[in-house]
């Protein structure tokens, strides 16, 4: 893919070596990556069990590096497509050749391309039909008199041809030389690089419109090369829903002189055709090279604001998927609401539902006697010890008469984001079709608060409600994005094989859909799988997807203990050796309730003792490898969420009328942005901490400061009521207490 055509010069650096460069990586470890990606190995399987291979790179890392993959693969595609149809057109040149060859990005390969393409009908190619392309080459070098110029102009009239007087051939040469200099490649590039550093986007409110949406962008001027990207996206949907008029505006007159310039070394200014040459100039810059440019440089601006929003989202979405769970607890989910009643469900601690039914406490019917009667009898009558209070609508006034009822058990405000979604969709109704479609988001409430993974995959990631300007961007490069997040989520977790939903399997890396719901098939026809071997009687589950998700399907109580852990089968040997040589007869034992090993003690003091290098030689695996199956002998079934805080809320406010500037509060971050963070403190509304608010030091990244479900302690800045708008800062105030 990477050979250069014969007279292209040197060779440029292969695929391999130019990702080993930008990510400053060894070429062998980035070659070898490569070629693992390309024979369809999965990100999560390489990330976990080809340490050795990827030189120990992370989830996050490897699937950048696979994006820049596909992306210079794209890129070496293009070049041999635009190499092989100039060589057709005929007009193939050792130095056309050499330049292709050495393009670094789409825009200098297309650019080199541009006079080549085939174009619509243009007064250019006008004018070129009419035969005035030889007066076009006498005019860009004239020296000779105005007179003698005139002269070769009225021998080409033609008034058959379209070419009545002498002057008309002179513009029809003009009009060829704009064209050829919008499609000159260097001076392209050269304006390119002039208006990313010169130029200003700029955005005025369309005339008779108004809309205080947009107030800060009525009159907005910023330079391209400074401006966020949120406001990116911001004035770019302000364009879409015809609000906001935008441009990429620079200095005409010296945009026009380094057009000229072109002309000043053929011509040169002194010429008598410089006046013809200067209008042309300008011609160029304002008809063709500028709205070219303002188009490619406003969609690099999105294309680079989209990427850092999508970044932006899958890290606040990894964070809430990654939330910790609650485990053995009956779960009262309540989705409140006013006219149609709350919804109640109780699912047990294995998450299967109990019980439904609908209260009507808020308003309007304010049903409260007889709502306290039905709780407080699903409490008794399943044993529930938590109540899962989704955060919606009519959810303060659900909070005051759950506090007015002597519950003793306590209260979690959770998210609800997507909870609907979720209960009008095919697999909400598959799995619950005796269910109303709101009682289903009242389940779906209680079950994100004992595993808030589980239950999340089972909701399209764009659902959640962790982004912003999601609807604006490309939704399947946003799509692929958030897919990797629940996948790398998922396998970093693990996955029980046989309590697992098909939603959750399918996360599974190499795990289709389609055999997702084989392998529950085959759990439902012949009972739970028995060891991870069984899982090649599954229809359509070969070697090679076997060898890409066994290692994150574990069995609990298997009767080989090693297939309950995050050992990978292909590791057994080394396993088994490496226990024996320990003394020891499987892994760790851990306790169900807390998740934290139980009998794994003597495990520190023998794997202490160990010569990591000269025992990986021994048993014929490498260190990292070792020292992964050593973690899971110690920890089997080490879940990574359990380490992270619980959130907690703020009590002391209920409305928005209750904050006050200069109260400081507990709240909880919602989700976050280029520009800051929202943090919910229990009035409807969130409020905000503007990037410049979260520290004493500069804050470059808001994500560098907070992250999705961390608990906060802020100070209120400011509070407007009639705007709903709640600002609040970080600065000085401790954290909170956990």
């Amino acid at each position: 893919m990477n050979a250069t055509h014969p007279g292209a010069g040197p060779s440029r650096p292969s695929i391999e070596e130019r990702l080993a460069a930008e990510y400053e990586r060894p070429a062998d470890c980035v070659a070898r990556t490569v070629a693992l990606l390309r024979e369809g190995n999965t990100v999560p399987f390489l990330a976990r069990y080809r340490k050795e291979v990827t030189g120990g790179m992370d989830d996050e890392l490897l699937r950048s590096l696979a994006d820049r993959l596909q992306a210079l693969e794209a890129l070496e595609a293009r070049r041999q497509e635009v190499d092989r149809r100039v060589e057709e057109l005929g007009v193939r040149t050792p130095e056309l050749a050499a330049a292709i060859a050495g393009a670094t990005t789409l825009a200098e390969l297309e650019d080199l391309y541009r006079p080549y393409r085939p174009k619509r009908k243009t007064r250019a190619s006008i004018a070129l039909a009419r035969g005035l392309g030889p007066l076009a080459d006498q005019l860009a070098a004239w020296r000779g008199s105005l007179s003698d110029l005139m002269a070769q102009a009225d021998a080409l009239v033609d008034p058959d041809n379209g070419v009545p007087d002498g002057t008309a051939a002179l513009d029809g040469a003009c009009d060829i030389l704009a064209e050829r200099l919008s499609d000159d490649p260097a001076l392209r590039g050269r304006l390119r690089r002039w208006l990313q550093t010169n130029g200003l986007v700029t955005a005025t409110l369309v005339k008779g419109v108004t809309d205080d949406r947009y107030l800060p962008y009525h009159d907005f001027r910023e330079p391209v090369g400074r401006i966020a990207g949120h406001r990116v996206l911001a004035i770019r949907r302000g364009e879409r829903e015809e609000i906001l008029r935008v441009a990429v505006e620079a200095p005409e007159e010296a945009a026009v002189s380094l057009v000229e310039s072109v002309f000043e070394r053929s011509a040169g200014r002194l010429s008598t055709a410089w006046p013809r040459l200067s209008e042309t100039a300008r011609d160029a810059w304002k008809r063709l090279i500028h709205p070219s440019l303002e188009t490619e440089i406003r969609n690099d601006l999105f294309e680079a604001a989209q990427e850092q929003a999508i970044r932006i989202f899958a890290k606040n979405l990894r964070q809430l998927l990654l939330q910790p769970p609650v485990r053995g607890r009956v779960v009262l989910g309540f989705d409140p609401a006013y006219r149609t009643g709350c919804k109640l469900a109780v699912v047990d601690a294995t998450g299967r539902l109990l019980e439904t039914v609908v209260i009507y406490p808020t308003p309007p019917q304010s049903r409260t006697q007889e709502a306290a009667a039905v709780l407080q009898r699903l409490v008794r009558t399943h044993g529930v010890t938590l109540v899962a209070l989704g955060n919606g609508t009519a959810s303060r006034e659900s909070e005051a008469f759950l506090r007015g009822i002597p519950l003793a058990i306590p209260v979690i405000m959770v998210s609800e984001a997507g909870a609907s979604v979720y209960s009008a969709s095919p697999l909400g109704t598959e799995e619950f079709p005796e269910l109303d479609a709101t009682l289903r988001s009242a389940v779906s409430i209680a079950r994100r608060v004992q595993d808030p993974l589980a239950e999340l995959v089972k909701i399209d990631p764009r659902s959640i409600g962790v982004g912003q300007y999601q609807h604006d961007m490309d939704q399947k490069r946003l799509g692929d994005s958030l897919d990797g997040v629940v996948e790398s989520c998922v396998n970093q977790v693990g996955v029980d094989l046989n309590t697992a939903s098909p939603s959750l399997l399918a996360r599974v890396a190499g795990l289709s859909p389609s055999v997702a719901r084989r392998i529950v098939h085959r759990r439902n026809e012949r009972g739970p799988f028995r060891s991870r071997k069984e899982l090649l009687e599954v229809e359509k589950l070969g070697p090679a997807t076997f060898r890409q998700c066994a290692g994150f399907l574990r069995i609990p109580g298997a009767p080989d203990p090693l297939d309950a852990t995050s050992v990978h089968p292909e590791s057994y040997p080394v396993a088994r050796a490496l226990m024996q040589r320990l003394g020891l007869s499987g892994p760790a034992r851990t306790d169900a309730a807390t998740r934290t090993p139980g009998a794994g003690g003597h495990f520190a003091g023998a794997i202490a003792a160990l010569d990591a290098e000269r025992l990986a030689g021994e048993l014929g695996c490498g260190v990292p490898t070792l020292q992964d199956i050593l973690d899971a002998l110690a920890r089997p079934d080490r879940d990574p969420r359990d380490d992270l805080p619980q959130p907690e809320l703020q009590d002391a406010v209920r409305e928005l009328s209750d904050l006050k500037p200069g109260m400081v509060l507990t709240g909880v971050v919602r989700n976050v942005s280029s520009f800051g963070a929202f943090v919910d403190l229990g009035v409807h509304q969130d409020g905000l901490v503007h990037v410049s608010e979260m520290a004493d030091r500069y804050v470059r990244d808001p994500l560098e400061a907070v992250s999705v479900g961390q608990p906060v302690r802020v100070r209120v800045l400011s509070v407007d009521p009639v705007r709903k708008r709640i600002s609040l800062t970080m600065k000085g105030v401790a954290p909170p207490t956990l």
